[in-house]
């Protein structure tokens, strides 16, 4: 039961994945600020009926504080992480999402105390490096080229805040977690971002209210809402049973997983290419799992 967080882990890992390859098959004709909304908005009639399933907690001081500081947070994550690929190419800028476990190293011993062992931090470090080789196949002009190119597009410095941003909602959502439970938190945190995003959704996608909910974004984004709700819990669940940097990293093996759909489903290339960045994380996962 010690490495029962591993499952949910991979659990979210997989879900995450899953999700973004029928999301991004919804983004090829249809708004992105809409599509991501949709998602959230189709995963609730999932997870609200789990409040009814399982004990009620009593929520504290804690947990609202937690929940009240992570939502404007997770808002702004997700406008910048829309901007963000609009605005540079995905080799330039998802490369930087690998930054958020080296973030979780630092963010959770600040606000929680909470630290990781020596080998343990290596295998995160092994985890980002691996995240970052496998979205650099399309940076034409050598492997520091997103990092060059900070200067020049600004969607990768979007993605680095955006990388900073999702290591404290991380920390935020394990406090919350532990001042509740894993099925309470999840499920409330997300109602209220959808209710948070609703304003910004309608109105970026305005051209399309008329199929708001029963036309084709609505029918394209059912089963990532599905995918979504699974994945919260999932989240949720592994968080609370072992340290944010161990399981956000473990979760961050959705990109293998990402490259796999990428090439079976949407006839990627470059499967070959990856591989250095596919090893190294399995290395690291290997070191998490045996040291942690």
């Amino acid at each position: 039961m010690e490495n029962l967080w591993i499952c949910w882990a991979l659990m979210a890992a997989i879900m995450a994945a899953t999700g973004d390859a029928l999301t991004k098959k919804a983004l090829v004709s249809h708004n992105e600020y809409l599509v991501a909304w949709l998602r959230l908005l189709f995963a609730i009639p999932f997870l609200a009926p789990l409040l009814f399933l399982f004990p009620v907690p009593r929520p504290d001081r804690a947990f609202y504080m937690a929940g009240l500081a992570a939502l404007p947070l997770e808002i702004t994550a997700t406008i910048l992480y829309a901007k963000a690929l609009k605005a540079s190419p995905l080799s330039l800028t998802l490369p930087f999402l690998s930054l958020t476990p080296i973030f979780l190293i630092i963010i959770p011993y600040l606000l929680m105390g909470e630290s990781i062992s020596f080998i343990g931090g290596i295998g995160v470090f092994f985890i980002a490096g691996g995240g970052y080789f496998l979205n650099i196949k399309a940076a034409d002009k050598g492997l520091w080229q997103p990092f060059v190119a900070i200067r020049k597009e600004k969607g990768s410095m979007l993605m680095i805040i955006v990388a900073l941003i999702y290591s404290v909602t991380s920390t935020l959502g394990k406090i919350g977690v532990e001042h509740s439970s894993p099925i309470f938190f999840g499920t409330v945190y997300y109602m209220g971002l959808v209710v948070a995003l609703a304003p910004v959704a309608i109105f970026k996608s305005r051209g399309e209210l008329k199929t708001l909910l029963y036309g084709a974004p609505a029918r394209a984004s059912i089963l990532p809402g599905i995918c979504y709700a699974i994945l919260v819990i999932s989240h949720m669940t592994a968080i609370s049973l072992t340290k944010v940097a161990y399981m956000v990293s473990v979760k961050r093996l959705s990109l293998v997983i990402a490259v796999l759909y990428g090439h079976f489903f949407f006839k990627e290339t470059g499967i070959r290419e990856r591989l250095v960045g596919t090893l190294l994380m399995v290395i690291g996962f290997a070191l998490i799992i045996i040291f942690h």
